[in-house]
């Protein structure tokens, strides 16, 4: 596996419930790791973070040929406030960030884990469809032209519509490395006019399934990311 192609992003798209969690693993887990599983109100939503932190290490192990538990992690700073709440990196100890190391994604939602690697600064992001509710209210956030795409779009497909979208948008924020600190109306990442998208980034709908919704978003040049998806660790 090469994650170092420019303009390639390497995908894994993984069943939480599929990836090996036991002792050894969550032993390998760092302290803050396990400070922010132990927030998780539902046993669900912890063992979901659990794997979906597993899983990373294990991708970022063999990438990087040193063992999960011997990464550490940082962060860059946030371009809004240059605070250290960026986009993810590797840090410090015997696999502290070095040239030629991938630029990395985490996300995890529905179920679902979905990891990016690459050569250049990258964000995922996958979601469950929302409930048509959920989606009419969520849809007022969105930036002007994209709520009227929406619009057009008949009600009974406007929830996997609006997650499309909507996940389009958070691996672009993901990647830059600001989040939903940045208002979700300021950027567009509709379909009816591609030029009106962020310049430098090219951001691609990944294939999830009929209930989820995935994307990835690349600091590139091109129109569109080139990807290797994966669906096992193995």
């Amino acid at each position: 596996m090469n994650a170092q192609d420019p303009g390639v992003v390497e995908l894994w798209l993984l069943e939480a419930a599929a990836v090996p969690v036991g002792p050894a693993e969550l032993d390998g887990l760092d302290e803050e790791e396990h400070r922010r599983a132990g927030r998780f109100v539902r046993d669900a939503d912890r063992a979901v973070y659990l794997a979906a932190h597993v899983a990373l290490r294990q991708v970022l192990g063999r990438h990087l040929g040193l063992a999960p538990a011997a990464l550490a992690f940082g962060r860059e700073p946030c371009p809004g406030c240059a605070e250290p709440h960026g986009r993810p990196r590797l840090a410090g100890g015997p696999a502290g960030a070095a040239a030629g190391d991938p630029h990395f994604s985490l996300s995890h939602g529905g179920g679902r884990v979905l990891i990016g690697l690459a050569a250049a600064p990258v964000g995922v992001d996958v979601e469950p469809l929302p409930a048509a509710d959920s989606a009419e209210v969520l849809a007022t956030t969105l930036h002007p032209a994209e709520q009227a795409e929406l619009a057009d779009v008949r009600p009974a497909d406007r929830p996997g519509a609006f997650a499309r979208l909507w996940t389009r948008k958070e691996a672009y924020l993901k990647g830059l490395g600001i989040g939903l600190a940045r208002p979700p109306a300021a950027d567009y990442l509709g379909t009816a006019e591609p030029a009106r998208r962020p310049a430098g980034w090219a951001v691609t709908d990944v294939p999830a399934g009929p209930r989820h919704a995935a994307a990835v978003a690349l600091a590139a040049g091109g129109a569109s990311v080139e990807y290797r998806l994966r669906h096992t660790l193995g």
